[in-house]
């Protein structure tokens, strides 16, 4: 099997249509659930009470793409039974918009702490100190679904191997909120909405790191989801063969 993606290649213009509208309607999906990301943790460091609940009253639209997109995957498949990269691109889609729906969750869930700690009657620094892992976590989903629209495997592995500094970054937070917990023992609930928080952002990544692997299952169709970082690095290598 011919393990090369290939799109627009097909006797039936209308099913190139219905894949690329499927792949479309996917990175749409991804546009929203970034803006999201962005506008939570612009709520959680601004302390902005009315963005925190537009952000977390906000999952409907993707949840209902989501199930669109996956409806209309199932009904390419029943029709067209697809296979090779056709088959590929289909699943890749479907296991994508999942984990964007995924994403959005831990959004929503920045954005209920975030209003908690805006209603809180004192405000410390500390709320905002996951504000660099945030913006690292919404560079690296936003790399990650530039690389799936791309169909680029090399940027998919670079950013995918961007997980392990934000899993660094976000011990970093945890440390830092325990420091503060023996500095200021009455905000302690606070501080645990912080690091909630800061778990959430690291989950994003995680989410974003599976976006990266889907790339390199559609382009290269090799499915990567239980290897290292390593492992990947080593296999996909620019200049390897694909």
């Amino acid at each position: 099997m011919d393990d090369s993606f290939t799109m627009g290649q097909h006797t039936s213009q209308q099913f190139d249509r219905e894949l690329e509208a499927v792949r479309t309607k996917a990175l749409t999906m991804g546009g929203l659930v970034e803006a999201q990301c962005e506008k939570a943790i612009e709520a959680l460091v601004k302390g902005d009470g009315a963005l925190a609940e537009a952000v977390a009253l906000g999952d409907l639209p993707i949840n209902a793409l989501e199930v669109e997109i996956s409806a209309e995957c199932m009904d390419i498949l029943a029709r067209r039974q697809p296979a090779a990269s056709d088959l590929r691109m289909i699943l890749s889609v479907i296991r994508l918009v999942a984990d964007l729906e995924r994403v959005g969750d831990e959004a929503e869930k920045i954005g209920r702490l975030a209003a908690a700690l805006a209603d809180s009657r004192t405000r410390s620094d500390f709320v905002s100190s996951p504000r660099h892992l945030g913006s690292s976590v919404v560079s690296m989903l936003r790399d990650a679904l530039d690389a799936f629209a791309r169909l680029d495997v090399e940027a998919a592995v670079a950013v995918a191997a961007r997980d392990a500094d934000i899993d660094q970054e976000f011990e970093s937070v945890t440390r830092l909120m325990l420091t503060h917990v023996m500095e200021e023992p009455q905000q302690v609930k606070n501080m645990l909405r912080v690091n909630w928080c800061a778990r959430a952002m690291e989950r994003i990544g995680d989410h974003a790191e599976n976006i990266c692997e889907e790339v390199i299952f559609l382009v290269r169709g090799s499915d990567v989801r239980h290897l290292s970082i390593e492992e990947i690095q080593a296999r996909f290598a620019p200049g390897t063969p694909a």
